[in-house]
């Protein structure tokens, strides 16, 4: 799409802020007018309509995506993408651990012992830990207590835990992250000590590296998209 409008501006309509695109209303893929519940989230989506050039790129538009995000697949289907989010509880990367070598072994407890210590003291349970990458079965009761944090998220602000718990692929990384336990960095280190073990071991691998890197950014902004949404 190439650009048309001369300046993007917002509008607050009742509780919401919508995008208009010299005076008309910017839309959802779906459809839906581009609305969304605060002035900050807004404000980041007005700069990146502003900063297109003769072509709109929406790599370059993560908060216009994840706005989309919110009301074209959340809103309508938050069931399915809440049991989507809370089967990562059953296969927690933090309960899957290496059966060596013992430098590897001592990363993982160092980085992911602390995490599920205070999802302990926060949620009252705790999640069964094994080695290798067989199956372990977690208690439906331990896992539908973390599925219950979910509840009171708003669309926008599940939109974004959904990244903070798929890209890293754990649940309890995504809780940590949505109540502060840890800096963002930190908590994406936490889920690439595999990772960042095997550079250590047998250097890195630049196409790698780049993937990570986008990974990274993607988190860091579902990171900033729930705050911003709160």
């Amino acid at each position: 799409m190439k650009r048309f409008w001369q300046s993007a501006a917002i509008e607050e309509t009742g509780e919401e802020f919508a995008i208009r695109l010299d005076g008309r209303p910017v839309r959802t893929p779906a459809k839906r007018v581009l609305a969304v519940p605060t002035r900050t989230i807004a404000e980041k989506i007005a700069a990146e309509w502003e900063a297109q050039d003769k072509t709109v790129d929406p790599r370059t538009m993560p908060w216009t995506r994840s706005a989309n995000a919110a009301l074209d697949k959340v809103a309508p289907q938050r069931k399915a993408v809440e049991d989507y989010i809370a089967a990562y509880a059953e296969t927690d990367l933090l309960c899957y651990r290496a059966e060596g070598p013992a430098s590897l072994i001592a990363r993982q407890e160092a980085a992911w012992d602390p995490i599920l210590d205070w999802m302990s003291q926060r949620y009252g349970v705790r999640l069964s830990v094994t080695r290798g990458v067989m199956p372990v079965e977690q208690d439906p009761d331990a896992t539908g207590r973390l599925a219950k944090a979910m509840a009171p998220l708003t669309d926008f602000q599940l939109t974004a835990f959904h990244d903070l718990v798929t890209l890293p692929g754990s649940f309890v990384l995504g809780l940590a992250a949505i109540e502060e336990a840890a800096p963002p960095l930190d908590l994406w280190g936490a889920s690439h000590v595999d990772e960042d073990w095997q550079i250590g071991e047998w250097g890195d691998d630049e196409e790698a590296a780049e993937a990570a890197a986008f990974r990274q950014k993607a988190y860091l902004h579902a990171s900033d998209f729930y705050r911003a949404a709160s």
